[in-house]
């Protein structure tokens, strides 16, 4: 489960680059019932925060970057941005923007692992993270998708110390690798990796990449929203056993992510 106490190496903030702010705004509060929040807009400064309840689930931001697709950023928690850069480095990762300061909120760095996955950091100053996880319109697991599974693990548990225990999936799908943040037990997972063949990849042009999992309350009723405001449903709904109801989504330009409704014990 992820948790607002953002231990070091779980992930703490998501933040969606996307070509039509107010498009993105619309679809997303009609899915997931979020606020749209404005910080202000402008030719080269467009976006502003998504709140749930009144409380902050993820930032959306204007997408600039050329030739860039839609997508999910997932940031991680570290207690040193330059640190973990310099461990991104001599792993064979690549560093997309060199850590800066955000004022006094905090630190933070954005990189693209080995095979191209690319993730983001934060460390932390007045501004530790989203402020409402695990329950229905926020963020309950992340995900990545890899070409190859073993040099993933590798890469980022070298990064961030992760745990890993990998389990079987049903009917012969292959291995689900589960992730734990370092030295914490196994009800911390936060998030998992799955390897898939490139051909199977072609969202990112058979790259890595990575997703956020919002937990709902009723899953089949949130991907008849998804269609209804334009998004499209690669998979699903369908459930998994011992995890719950699942779709995998995506939002009218293509960014994807997963909704959930969870088995609750």
């Amino acid at each position: 489960m992820i948790t607002t106490d953002f231990a070091p190496g779980s992930p703490c903030w998501i933040d969606l680059g996307a070509p039509d702010v107010r498009a993105a705004a619309a679809f997303y509060g009609a899915v997931l019932g979020w606020d749209y929040e404005s910080m202000g807009e402008g030719e080269d400064m467009e976006g502003g925060m998504f709140r749930k309840d009144g409380k902050i689930v993820a930032g959306l931001g204007k997408l600039t970057e050329e030739g860039a697709r839609s997508a999910w950023m997932i940031y991680y928690s570290v207690t040193d941005a330059d640190a973990t850069t310099q461990a991104v480095e001599r792993a064979g990762g690549t560093v997309r923007v060199a850590p800066m300061d955000l004022e006094e909120w905090g630190r933070m760095a954005q990189y693209s692992d080995p095979l191209g996955g690319q993730f983001a950091v934060w460390q932390p100053g007045t501004n530790t993270g989203v402020e409402l996880v695990d329950e229905p319109g926020s963020l309950s697991w992340t995900e990545l998708y890899t070409s190859d599974a073993a040099a993933a693990k590798e890469f980022y548990g070298g990064v961030f110390g992760w745990q890993f225990n990998d389990m079987g999936l049903p009917g012969g799908g292959g291995t689900y690798s589960l992730i734990t943040p370092a030295g914490l037990p196994e009800e911390r997972m936060h998030g998992g990796l799955m390897q898939l063949p490139e051909e199977n990849l072609a969202l990112a042009k058979g790259r890595p990449y990575w997703h956020p999992v919002f937990a709902v309350a009723d899953c089949d009723a949130t991907v008849a929203k998804v269609t209804e405001n334009g998004g499209s449903v690669q998979m699903g709904p369908e459930d998994a056993e011992g995890v719950g109801r699942l779709a995998v989504c995506l939002d009218p330009s293509n960014a994807d992510f997963v909704v959930l409704t969870p088995v609750r014990g």
